[in-house]
């Protein structure tokens, strides 16, 4: 492509950021050809359905009724928008990338279940594959460990990757007010989808860590491998006797790749108060970064909406269009390693763990027991008043040990009558 052509793109989906895309090119599209060398222009696109009034003018570019077949456009590069990690998403992609035109993507899902496969298909076809906007919105975080911290050795990547979460505990942070009616709220303020499931029991979190983790550490994608739990069981009591501790209750999506495999977990954490973490609030993503040279990144900033993930879409095009791009993954295909995941049973540190218990006689003598006989050693314990059924909540701080410990000591309670519900463990940030 000479460098005095438009870079000529065709844009799948009109929804939220598939309309901010179009926005975006129209308001910046003299500053974005003068920074990427040459004009991006829009030739076609496609949506499920043509008549939907989308609050602008769409009648000037070019339209196809499969999106599927948008990989035929006479363009230079096809933008997924349309999400799921298959169906006419995946279709696209690899009709796309197998007739060498490039693929810019804001699919986590797709990049998660199905980015190996794209990454040998576009360095086959020498295509650029790029996927800024699947992880965190706007934030630059794939760039600035591809590129910016490209000569580390990356010790751990973690961070706060759902903003429909972070919204939920911050605002239980602040207002005191029980996960249920927050999530609500949510919902009723467009944070949350109608089935918030995906989000809250940290499915969406899971697919960005595992691209992260592949990124940050020279790993094959592995999301299968990602231990991913959700916030669904959060009390209010629980974010207020995390304050009490000095820490703040968010859910951290962490990856670390070390000799005995590649660990990589979405749970909910005690953060303390001192750390960046426990100062993202509402909707925000955060994403650390820990290399050997460069020492603790932070990225962080607007993770969804249709402004922030346009601009990571765009940015994208703009390194297209100068001709700047690598291997997606940060180095070839062939040479990420298939690692093993690591067993979470010989992690060391501490834990958080509250039980909903019957009120009566002999209770903490038998939670302290099976702490005890699974080797458990216990920092603290705090006995709370009675929750809505006359059952007391009990929490139990421990020392630094092995989680296979507190695994082992939640194993011999189970079944235990003395116990109302189902404990919650949540790990202390280290």
């Amino acid at each position: 492509m000479s460098e005095t052509k438009p870079l000529r793109i065709a844009l799948a989906g009109l929804g939220t950021v598939g309309g901010g895309v179009i926005r975006l090119i129209d308001a910046n599209g003299d500053l974005i050809a003068r920074r990427a060398g040459r004009r991006i222009e829009i030739v076609a696109v496609s949506a499920r359905d043509r008549a939907k009034d989308r609050g602008g003018d769409i009648a000037r570019f070019g339209w196809v009724d499969d999106t599927t077949k948008l990989a035929e456009a006479d363009a230079d590069v096809i933008v997924e928008l349309i999400g799921g990690s298959d169906g006419p998403a995946l279709a696209l992609a690899r009709a796309t990338l197998a007739s060498g035109k490039g693929f810019v993507t804001a699919n986590k899902a797709m990049i998660a279940h199905h980015g190996l496969e794209l990454a040998t298909a576009a360095e086959a076809s020498r295509a650029p594959l790029k996927f800024e906007a699947a992880v965190a919105g706007g934030i630059p975080v794939i760039k600035g460990l591809r590129e910016g911290a490209a000569a580390n050795d990356i010790a751990r990547v973690y961070g706060i990757l759902n903003g429909t979460c972070n919204f939920i505990l911050s605002k239980m942070e602040a207002e005191g007010r029980d996960f249920a009616e927050v999530l609500a709220e949510a919902q009723a303020l467009g944070f949350a989808e109608s089935d918030p499931s995906f989000d809250i029991d940290g499915i969406d979190a899971g697919h960005k860590l595992s691209i992260l983790a592949s990124v940050a550490f020279g790993t094959r994608p592995a999301f299968g491998a990602v231990a991913a739990s959700g916030i669904r069981h959060i009390l209010a009591a629980d974010i207020a006797e995390a304050a009490a501790l000095g820490y703040r209750v968010r859910l951290i999506g962490l990856a670390e790749a070390g000799p005995q495999g590649l660990f990589q977990r979405v749970h909910a954490h005690l953060v303390p108060v001192d750390h960046p973490l426990a100062h993202v609030t509402g909707a925000t993503n955060a994403v650390v970064a820990e290399g050997n040279f460069v020492g603790r990144l932070l990225f962080q900033g607007a993770g969804a909406g249709d402004g922030p993930t346009a601009s990571a879409v765009v940015a994208d095009l703009i390194d297209i269009a100068r001709g700047e791009y690598g291997a997606p993954y940060a180095m070839p295909a062939a040479e990420l390693a298939d690692t093993l995941p690591a067993d979470s049973g010989d992690r060391i540190g501490r834990a958080y763990v509250r039980f909903t218990v019957a009120d009566k006689v002999g209770v903490l003598a038998e939670i302290a027991a099976a702490m005890r006989d699974a080797g458990v050693s216990i920092e603290s314990l705090i006995q709370r008043g009675r929750v809505g059924d006359g059952s007391v909540l009990v929490a139990i701080v421990t020392h630094e040990g092995p989680e296979r410990a507190v695994a082992q000591a939640l194993e011999r309670l189970r079944g235990s009558a003395s116990l109302t519900d189902t404990p919650l463990w949540m790990h202390i940030l280290g």
